[in-house]
């Protein structure tokens, strides 16, 4: 199934959990990260058991320090 990640469509397997997806893309590591899909953020505690369907959009923001 497709899947958009930051406005780039991803080829995914069928049933993929958001944290598959975290895990394959980004090495699993979500510190400092904000994980919204279809504009909903999506707790962290729940990335585990978030079943991704076809055509969901994806937004990951990366917290960064600075002024």
């Amino acid at each position: 199934m497709k899947i958009t990640i930051n406005q780039q469509v991803f080829e995914v397997s069928e049933r993929s959990s958001l944290q598959s997806i975290i895990s394959e893309k980004l090495g699993g590591n979500t510190k400092g990260m904000a994980i919204a899909v279809n504009d909903n953020v999506i707790a962290k505690e729940a990335h585990p058991s978030y079943l991704l369907q076809p055509n969901d959009s994806i937004i990951i923001i990366q917290a960064t320090q600075g002024g």
